[in-house]
């Protein structure tokens, strides 16, 4: 199951940007984050992949979304200017950033090369 978070469960999952100023992942396991508008086309096809992806890594990955709407200052946090853009957050490495609805056979590759995780 998917979860929509806010700045401030951001801050407390993934990474507290107004105390450290490098990247410092806060979450127990990688973490794969959608930038969402309830507008975006693509957003919406992409968000079916995404629910099946969360049933298929349980356990392994957490994934987030967040609605650029509603959490602007997340998006501006983080560059975010074309949606659907994906965050891949590996527990001990940077993040990564990917933009478009990608297949779900490229996500699969993703979480495997840039989480190292397999399902």
């Amino acid at each position: 199951m998917t979860e929509n978070l806010t700045k401030d469960s951001f801050l407390k999952k993934i990474f507290n940007f107004e105390e450290n100023k490098e990247w410092k992942f806060e979450g127990d396991k990688p973490a794969l984050i959608d930038f969402y508008a309830d507008w975006c086309g693509p957003c919406k096809m992409l968000a079916p992949i995404l629910e099946q992806l969360s049933e298929e890594y349980d356990g392994k990955i957490n994934i987030y979304k967040i609605d650029t709407e509603a959490e602007q200052e997340l998006s501006a946090a983080f560059g975010i200017r074309s949606i659907p853009s994906m965050l891949f957050c590996p527990v001990d490495e940077q993040p990564q950033m990917a933009n478009g609805a990608l297949p779900k056979a490229e996500l699969e590759r993703v979480i495997a090369d840039v989480l190292k995780v397999k399902k």
